[in-house]
Parts: C-alpha cells; structure tokens; sequence
C-alpha cells in the first residue's frame, strides 16, 4: 500500500472537491462561481499533492499547454466560464497527454469498463487517444 503523507492527504481531497466544484459547476449550466471555486482547488490540491516544486517544473515544462491550461483558469475567473472551459480542456490535454496511456491500460484491466473500452466501435478511438504522440 501506498503511504502518503498529510499533505499528499490535504492535496487529494482539494483536488477531490475541484473535480466535484467544476463538475457541479458544469452541470449548473456553467456557474462562473462554482467553476472558478473548482479551478482554485484542484491547482492548489495538485500543488499539495506532488509539492510546489514540482509542481512548477511540471507546468512550466510545456509553456504552450500551460498558457492554455492557466489562461483559462483565468477567463473562467473574470466571467466567460464556457471560452474559460474550452482553453482548459485543450490545456489540460496538451499537459497530461502523457498520462493517458498508463491510466487507459489501467481501465482497461477493470472488468466492466474493459469489456466497454474493447468494443468495435470504441476500442479504436481508446487505441489512438492511448498513443501519447499521436493525442492533439
């Protein structure tokens, strides 16, 4: 088992609740409030969870998808929650693109969500998003 420490603890539940936030925010018909509560949390939890140092060695490693990710942020804080949204999907796949292989083989290994990944008709769409060079 993984040991984490308190504030690896503190970062995963404000990550938690940014995730619930923007969900809740999305479902809302993209509230501005609960949308910029979100943002905050989950980049704040991120901090928490792998340290600020890191944490900035990350972001600033990919200027372009950082731009875009923190830009959003940024519009979804001054009012235009659905442009806001828009640049940080594109941000947010331009930064963790790297990581989809590893969490797609790792759905895939789950009984149900791995019959439905390797359907016909879906199992080639998660095979090209599963390819980190091809992704965006």
């Amino acid at each position: 088992m993984i040991s984490l420490t308190d504030s690896q603890k503190i970062g995963m539940g404000l990550t938690g609740f940014g995730v619930f936030f923007l969900f809740f925010g999305m479902i809302l018909f993209f509230d501005k409030a609960l949308l910029a509560i979100g943002n905050i949390l989950f980049v704040v939890g991120l901090a928490f969870v792998i340290g600020l140092e890191r944490t900035f060695r990350f972001f600033f490693q990919k200027i372009k998808a950082t731009s875009f990710f923190l830009g959003g942020v940024f519009v979804v804080l001054i009012g235009w929650p659905i442009v806001g949204l828009v640049l940080e999907f594109y941000g947010f796949l331009l930064l963790f693109r790297g990581f989809f292989p590893v969490v797609i083989g790792f759905i895939r290994r789950i009984p149900v969500l791995g019959y439905l990944l390797n359907l016909p008709f879906i199992s080639g769409y998660v095979d090209t998003m599963g390819e980190s060079d091809t992704m965006v």
